[in-house]
């Protein structure tokens, strides 16, 4: 792999979540949310991308998100739950990013709103096609993912140094 070749970043948004009487920690996926998860599963399989590692939340909703979309994968990377993606700013995300062993080169991050939206559009100094008007315009619904590329270290990766390649929701 050429060192001159851009990292890769997935940011992916749990899948729609029920309304239990539990915590907000452990509130499960919806029906809607099951269905959506797997796929967004397909078409992160679609983007060809091999992910080196998954960093995922440890709520209840985004473990049972990735469990679902990594099953549409060829191949299924190591993953680390992360208490910190959990209610996370961007900042606190942007710091988890910048941990990020220098032999990976692409890494999915599945969050939460509003960490997950804010992070893509900070990270963004720019972006292909309407990929940012898109995901401006719609939020970023549960689901949805963006993928962003940059040049350099995980440790120097701030605020405008990435690129916002594609955004996709659900309803696409």
């Amino acid at each position: 792999m050429s060192v001159a070749e851009p990292r890769r970043i997935v940011l992916f948004r749990h899948a729609k979540a029920d309304w239990p009487q539990v915590s907000d920690h452990e509130r499960p996926l919806a029906e809607r949310g099951r269905t959506d998860a797997t796929v967004a599963g397909s078409r992160l399989a679609d983007t060809g991308l091999a992910f080196d590692l998954a960093v995922c939340s440890t709520a209840l909703r985004t473990r049972e998100t990735w469990k679902l979309a990594v099953h549409e994968l060829a191949h299924r990377p190591r993953t680390v739950y992360e208490d910190r993606v959990y209610d996370a700013s961007p900042g606190e995300l942007i710091a988890v990013l910048n941990e990020t062993p220098d032999d990976v080169r692409t890494l999915i991050l599945i969050g939460h709103n509003p960490g997950i939206h804010h992070l893509a559009d900070i990270l963004s100094g720019s972006s292909e096609g309407d990929a940012r008007d898109r995901m401006n315009s719609r939020g970023f619904p549960a689901a949805a993912f963006a993928v962003l590329s940059f040049d350099g270290d995980w440790k120097n990766l701030e605020p405008g140094k990435a690129t916002l390649t594609e955004y996709w929701t659900p309803s696409e």
